[in-house]
């Protein structure tokens, strides 16, 4: 059996469609929907059960779960980097993933986990996943991934699991993340509302108004690139992202193409909010997941756009 936490989420339920098709269904669906639009994320996939993640962690902690589990996707998290609540952040992303990687522990099941680039911070020392050294995060949502990358590390754990430093994910199944979704959604959104773009003047001198950088990865990508490091069954802590990084500029150039077409880009004051923890730059070190999955190719920027748009935001039915 096969449990993914934040299934109905926008990774989660992208990566259960994923695990569909390779005619995987003894699935165990894990969230905390409330009243989001989360559940149209799992139309269609198919699951044998699905958990509230408050009953679920009870279950876990009273290792009450009567399913076995032998693969754990622990993709649950709160995501939003502008959550101040850090006890609910330290909760959430690092007590609930040490409870669920002890079950996995005790339960001989494979643990895959969410972690993040945020975990970074401003990149001051790069963007390595060979080590763990010397980084510090920009925000709490960073931090609370920080914190368990770095327990793992601390107790010998590491070989145990394989980690995701997710960089920036975008694709269909993202719409209930509202600030949180992507700038390509974003984009296609007040293209098709105002015919214009509107994206952050620069901060920094270094940078053109638009041309701070991003590693922009798809979320189909994301998907194969998880199944590759899986079946090389690799362990560790890896960045996922292209290894590529590119523009907003870029970035809406290519949502403006998809829809044919000019390019409108309006520059906007950068909110005081988010000025000192606003990265200027990410670009995920791949040479790592190069070294363990040779051969293996991301779509570009323009193709990955382009799929997204027409395949999805385009379309009546936008869901994976």
């Amino acid at each position: 059996m096969v449990i993914v936490t934040g299934g109905a989420g926008f990774i989660g339920s992208c990566l259960i469609n994923y695990l569909n098709n390779k005619g995987i269904e003894d699935i165990i669906v894990v969230d905390h929907m409330t009243e989001s639009d989360k559940w149209k994320n799992l139309i269609g996939k198919k699951f044998v059960d699905y958990l509230d993640k408050d009953e679920f962690r009870n279950l876990v902690n009273d290792d009450s779960i009567s399913y076995p589990v032998n693969k754990i996707y622990h993709m649950g998290a709160c995501s939003a980097t502008t959550e101040k609540d850090v006890n609910y952040l330290i909760d959430n992303n690092f007590a609930y993933s040490k409870e669920l990687f002890a079950f996995a522990l005790r339960n001989d099941a494979q643990f895959i986990y969410a972690s993040s680039a945020a975990t970074y911070g401003g990149g001051e020392n790069g963007y390595s996943d060979k080590t763990l050294d010397k980084l510090r995060p920009l925000n709490a949502y960073g931090y609370s991934k920080y914190v368990f990358d770095n327990w793992l590390h601390g107790n010998g754990y590491l070989n145990h699991v394989l980690g995701l430093k997710f960089f920036n994910v975008f694709g269909p199944n993202e719409y209930h993340k509202g600030s949180m979704s992507s700038m390509v959604f974003k984009a296609w959104k007040q293209v098709k509302d105002t015919g214009t773009v509107k994206l952050f003047e620069s901060n920094d001198p270094a940078y053109v108004d638009g041309g701070q950088m991003r590693d922009f990865i798809y979320i189909k990508d994301v998907c194969r690139a998880i199944d590759k490091l899986e079946e090389n069954s690799v362990r560790g802590i890896y960045n996922l992202g292209t290894g590529k990084a590119n523009t907003w500029n870029a970035l809406a150039g290519a949502v403006f193409a998809s829809m044919n077409l000019p390019v409108n880009i309006e520059y906007i004051k950068m909110p005081e909010s988010i000025i000192r923890q606003y990265q200027n730059f990410t670009e995920a070190d791949m040479s790592k997941f190069g070294e363990s999955s040779e051969s293996f190719e991301f779509m570009t920027l323009e193709d990955s756009v382009s799929d997204y748009i027409n395949t999805y935001l385009q379309k009546d039915w936008k869901y994976l």
